[in-house]
C-alpha cells in the first residue's frame, strides 16, 4: 500500500467511524450498549479496550501538550478503565477540547499507526493480502475489533480451498456482515462498513483508485483530506479476556496478570522471576521486548503489546 492508498484507507474508516473524511480529533462518542464505552478521536478508541489510556497518557508526555495537566488528572481512573468516565462531562469537555491542539493531532495520528494500521498490515501481509482495497478491510476490521474472529468463520465456510484474493476478500465481508448482524446492538446498525466494501468489490477498486464514494461521501485526490460529514453509527468490538493495563507503579502492581505478563516474557526470551511483582525489572524488560517488536518503549502493557506477547 503506497502512501496515497493508504490515505484513502483511513479516509474510509474514518468516514465510517466519525463521518468526517479527515476524521474529527476531538470527537466524543457514548452509544447505548457499545461494548468499547466511551469512545474518542479520528478513528474512535475506546475506553474499555485500554487504547483510550495509551493514547491520553502519550499525549500528556509530549511537550507543548496544551491540556495535559487537565487529563493527567484522569490517567489513573483511564488505565484502571474506571466505566464511571462514560459520564463524567469535564472529561468530556475536555477531550472536545483537546482536539483542536496540533500536539493532539499529531499523537493521535502517530497512535492510531502504531496501534492499529501496523497491526492490521502485519496481518493483511500474514493472510497473503496484497490489494490496497484488501488491505483497507483488515485496518477498518483493526479499528473496530474481531479480525480474527471472522478470518475462523472464513476458513470454517471455505474448509482449506485455495482461493483467489478477491474471492477470499468477500468471502471475508460477507461473513463480517452476517456475524455483526448476530451481535447485540448497536453492532448490527454497523454493517454498513461491509456494504461499503462490497460496493468497493463490485466496482473493482483492488487499488482504491480515486475518486469512489463511500456512505454518501465522494473521495477525490482534491477532498481527501477535506471535512465532509455524514450520519454515522460507530461501535466497537471489545475481546472479553482483554488483559489489564499493566505499567511501574508505587506500590508495584501484583497478582495473576503480573506472573502471565512474566511468563510470556519469558517465552519470548526475557528471562525473569516471575515473582508476580510489577517493579523496575519487569518494566526494563518490557521496554526491551517493545523495542524488539518496534513498539513505543514505554514500559506500559497495553492492548497491542499483550497482543505481541500472546502471539510469540
Amino acid at each position: 500500500m503506497d502512501a496515497k492508498q493508504k490515505q484513502a484507507a483511513e479516509a474510509i474508516v474514518n468516514v465510517f467511524e466519525t463521518g468526517a473524511i479527515a476524521g474529527k480529533y476531538g470527537s466524543v462518542t457514548l452509544l447505548p450498549g457499545d461494548k468499547g464505552h466511551l469512545t474518542y478521536g479520528r478513528s474512535q478508541t475506546t475506553l474499555a479496550s485500554g487504547n483510550l489510556y495509551l493514547l491520553l497518557n502519550a499525549y500528556c508526555g509530549a511537550a507543548e501538550a496544551q491540556f495535559a495537566a487537565d487529563l493527567r488528572l484522569y490517567l489513573l481512573r483511564l488505565r484502571s478503565i474506571d466505566l464511571a468516565l462514560d459520564t463524567d462531562a469535564n472529561l468530556r469537555s475536555i477531550l472536545r477540547e483537546a482536539g483542536d491542539d496540533p500536539v493532539m493531532r499529531t499523537e493521535q495520528d502517530a497512535f492510531f499507526d502504531r496501534a492499529y494500521f501496523a497491526p492490521a498490515m502485519k496481518a493483511a501481509a500474514e493472510a497473503s493480502l496484497a490489494s490496497a482495497l484488501g488491505q483497507a478491510v483488515v485496518y477498518d476490521s483493526f479499528i473496530q475489533g474481531g479480525w480474527k474472529r471472522v478470518c475462523d468463520l472464513v476458513e470454517q465456510k471455505t474448509a482449506g480451498a485455495k482461493l483467489t484474493e478477491p474471492f477470499w476478500v468477500r468471502a471475508y465481508v460477507d461473513a463480517r456482515r452476517t456475524w455483526l448482524l448476530s451481535l447485540d446492538d448497536p453492532l448490527p446498525r454497523t454493517v454498513y462498513r461491509m456494504d461499503g466494501f462490497r460496493d468497493l468489490i463490485d466496482q473493482n477498486k483492488w487499488n482504491l483508485d480515486l475518486p469512489f464514494t463511500i456512505r454518501g461521501v465522494e473521495l477525490t485526490a482534491s477532498n481527501i483530506s477535506a471535512d465532509a460529514r455524514t450520519p454515522t453509527v460507530r461501535a466497537s468490538i471489545v475481546d472479553s479476556t482483554t488483559r489489564p493495563i499493566l505499567t511501574l507503579t508505587q506500590p508495584y502492581t501484583r497478582g495473576p496478570a503480573v506472573k502471565a505478563l512474566q511468563a510470556a516474557l519469558a517465552r519470548c526470551g526475557f528471562a525473569n522471576s516471575a515473582d508476580g511483582v510489577f517493579g523496575p525489572f519487569t518494566e526494563v524488560l518490557v521496554k526491551q521486548f517493545q523495542r524488539s517488536r518496534n513498539l513505543k518503549p514505554d514500559g506500559t502493557v497495553g492492548p497491542l503489546s499483550w497482543a505481541e506477547l500472546e502471539a510469540s
